[in-house]
């Protein structure tokens, strides 16, 4: 591994010292070290890539989290270039376009890379030229909580912008009618003058004319008006995974609306919309069911049909089974969306009282009210309490 000079040495800081801090050093040693003050002083050169590159790492927050904690040999912790310190051996990955995009950003304007070696700094880079991107689409579905258990592949008819097949897209008529921007001459950007500390300085910008195409339509297409996109209703098809939850928002890249004489498509983002089970009640990746008891089959036992997500299954119910006993049917709920298995289906048991007696009932519950296993023993009671005080306390 090549040995590289510590950051903080670099930059002549402490390692408590604040972003305002380091952002101070970085800056006089970048008007010290510029190329444009010390033009063919290949030392000089080198020490102004050397503050760059420790200003790189100690003013990203994270990258100074694991630079703190793993030094020059954390390649793989997150960092681009090996275990060669955070540019691999040689600065690679961080060139002078690079150097200068932070230089600009640290004291306005646009510094060139290519032409740094002169005293006139006379080097340009133009900025980029922005990619058009179309507005996203956002929809609701709903879907049922057998289709959320499972996931489902679903295919919509949507109204979308898309591209104008008359013109390709480009908003000209045919395709073709379009002449050489007056403003910028066809390159697409226009430049300029400014007056910095290290002198003149040419940058450049992309031209407001033609926002930097170089050509300008001289006869709109008679379809979209100019615009390069038409609405239609475009099918779609995508996937909902299973797991997903009321509100949860899904983007589909790429199938919003085309963008206005080209550039690349917005997103469609799909909103889940639940609808609520009849029976069921959704708790995270469980669902609970409320099963009401009659007095007997709570008493003697027996079996009793219940409703899952996928349809009925039937359920044992043991001898003595108290009103507020939750029984589990592992596997029964819902998947995780994070892949974190499959959630239960919780049995909430309640227990049925009759509110009015026919002379038989009232006679069959008389003849046995006074039974010892009718009446709850003192054990049976604490036993119950010490639950109830469990939950409340």
């Amino acid at each position: 591994m090549e040995n590289k000079r510590d950051y903080y040495e670099v930059l002549g800081v402490d390692k408590n010292a604040s972003a305002a801090d380091i952002k101070k050093a970085y800056r006089k040693l970048a008007l010290k070290y510029h190329p444009d003050k010390n033009p063919g002083d290949k030392a000089a050169e080198e020490k102004f890539k050397e503050a760059a590159e420790a200003y790189d790492v100690l003013s990203n927050e994270e990258k100074r989290q694991k630079y703190d904690q793993f030094g020059h040999n954390m390649g793989p912790q997150g960092f681009p270039g090996g275990g060669g310190g955070s540019y691999g051996g040689g600065f690679g990955g961080f060139s002078m376009e690079d150097i200068f995009e932070q230089f600009g950003d640290i004291f306005g304007g646009h510094y060139g890379a290519s032409g740094f070696g002169g005293a006139t700094g006379s080097g340009t880079r133009a900025r980029r030229k922005p990619t058009r991107k179309g507005s996203d689409l956002r929809i609701k579905v709903k879907m049922t909580l057998a289709e959320i258990a499972t996931g489902v592949d679903k295919t919509l008819k949507i109204p979308t912008m898309v591209k104008c097949e008359h013109c390709n897209g480009t908003g000209a008529k045919n395709g073709t009618a379009f002449a050489t921007c007056n403003t910028c001459h066809g390159t697409g950007t226009i430049s300029h003058i400014q007056q910095t500390i290290f002198g003149p300085q040419q940058s450049t910008a992309i031209c407001p004319e033609c926002q930097g195409e170089g050509k300008v339509i001289t006869e709109q297409c008679p379809y979209c008006h100019g615009e390069g996109v038409e609405r239609k209703d475009n099918t779609i098809s995508f996937h909902i995974p299973a797991g997903v939850e009321d509100g949860m928002t899904l983007t589909v890249q790429g199938k919003g609306n085309a963008a206005r004489r080209g550039g690349v498509n917005g997103d469609l983002l799909v909103v889940i919309e639940e609808i609520k089970h009849p029976e069921l009640i959704r708790d995270g990746n469980d669902v609970i069911y409320n099963l009401m008891l009659d007095i007997p089959t709570a008493a003697i036992g027996g079996s009793v049909e219940v409703p899952t997500i996928t349809g009925r299954a039937r359920l044992k119910i043991a001898p003595g089974t108290q009103p507020g006993k939750v029984l589990r049917m592992r596997g029964k709920g819902i998947p995780s969306a994070q892949g974190g298995g499959t959630g239960d289906e919780l049995i909430n048991i309640m227990v049925y009282i009759p509110e009015t007696l026919n002379d038989k009932e009232r006679a069959a519950i008389e003849s046995i009210k006074d039974e010892p296993n009718i009446k709850a023993s003192e054990s049976v009671k604490n036993r119950i309490f010490s639950k109830l005080r469990h939950i409340f306390e």
